[in-house]
């Protein structure tokens, strides 16, 4: 991996979880916390939890697969069996969703990354969720006494 981190790196949680740290200014404890609190106050800082949460998760998978794969592996003779083979690929498989997660974080973090200050960038932006209506959702206020409009439709003339 680049920025700073390597691909022998044994802590690439630690490494992203530092950088969180260090941009938002405080330890990713009381960021979760602020972030479950108002979730809709920074986008970014949302994000970033969420996307780290799944980091965190893909990791302990990995832990996981691993301790997996060399309790195996301690157990076979010269030759290693289909079984444990498995095992090696759900480990490769773990490695990728954990590395995949790390770019995304990775990303996050990066206000000058690729496809955030594009065009992309702003359609995205749109989509964000919003916090009132768009558009007026029901019909405004009539002074008492006003009549309300009749459709054409209904209006009793032909509509040419």
């Amino acid at each position: 991996m680049s920025d700073g981190i390597s691909v022998d790196a044994e802590d690439v949680v630690g490494v992203l979880t530092e950088r969180i740290e260090a941009r938002f200014d405080m330890d990713l404890e009381h960021l979760q916390a602020a972030v479950a609190a108002a979730p809709t106050a920074n986008p970014d800082a949302t994000d970033i939890v969420k996307w780290h949460g799944h980091l965190v998760a893909a990791q302990a998978v990995l832990n996981r697969a691993e301790d997996d794969l060399l309790t195996a592996l301690e157990t076979q003779p010269s030759e290693v069996d289909d079984p444990t083979m498995g095992l090696a690929r759900r480990v490769n498989a773990a490695v990728a969703t954990r590395d995949g997660r790390a770019i995304v974080v990775r990303w996050l973090l990066d206000p000058d990354a690729l496809g955030k200050k594009d065009l992309a960038a702003e359609r995205l932006a749109r989509l964000r969720p919003r916090t009132g209506p768009a558009v007026q959702t029901s019909a405004p206020q009539r002074p008492p006494g006003t009549p309300a409009p009749v459709p054409a439709s209904r209006a009793g003339g032909a509509v040419r």
